[in-house]
């Protein structure tokens, strides 16, 4: 397998955890953000909507971060990313698209870039990052506060999936200085993640594009 991705990507950083979690290994394929690498015709060609991640496995071209987790998931069941019980796992599945479809979205790159075409500065743009990081993760806090399915991490106390898409949304709200004391809960599996391999080998300071 190959992952054509970005160390600061948090989806690129999904897909990375997840593989690790699974114990696959894929050569890495850096493409540059900064350096518009993602729209260029090479990677259109792979990839029609110019995004990163995408994993090539043999002769299949896979894209967006929850789609390829899935696919790992019903190829190489073991270990598993979603729980046996139905109710269970919609709740991971809600989990996981509470950050990755409602938060993520509206923080990344292209939307904050767009954000300096209309003609806001960097601290409007900060702000704008600063209150759907918020948002957001009050209602992850909120979530694991009502639903009492989590333990160690999103649920249970073994990881998974949500916790998968947990661990690099927490890593951008840091990056862009996002006060994340009010989240303990989240916080919490935040750190017991990253006391395990799979989460913490795959950290974007570790990558080779990061140098």
């Amino acid at each position: 397998m190959e992952l054509y991705g970005f160390f600061r990507s948090s989806a690129s950083y999904r897909v990375r955890i997840a593989l690790a979690f699974k114990g696959l290994s894929a050569t890495p394929r850096a493409i540059s953000l900064p350096k518009m690498e993602h729209k260029a015709d090479a990677f259109v060609r792979l990839n029609p909507q110019g995004l990163v991640p995408a994993l090539v496995d043999g002769a299949l071209v896979l894209t967006q971060s929850l789609a390829i987790m899935e696919y790992l998931e019903e190829t190489r069941p073991e270990p598993a990313l979603l729980p046996m019980d139905p109710i269970e796992r919609a709740y991971v599945r809600a989990f996981s698209q509470a950050i990755c479809c409602d938060i993520h979205p509206l923080n990344n790159v292209r939307v904050l870039k767009h954000l300096d075409r209309l003609g806001h500065d960097e601290a409007a743009r900060n702000a704008w990052y600063a209150h759907w990081i918020a948002e957001g993760f009050q209602s992850l806090e909120a979530t694991l506060a009502t639903r009492g399915l989590g333990g160690r991490f999103v649920l249970g106390d073994a990881p998974g999936m949500a916790d998968i898409c947990l661990v690099p949304q927490v890593f951008n709200a840091q990056r862009f200085n996002c006060d994340v004391t009010p989240y303990p809960l989240v916080m919490g599996i935040y750190e017991n993640c990253m006391a395990l391999d799979c989460f913490e080998s795959t950290h974007p300071k570790y990558q080779a594009d990061a140098a």
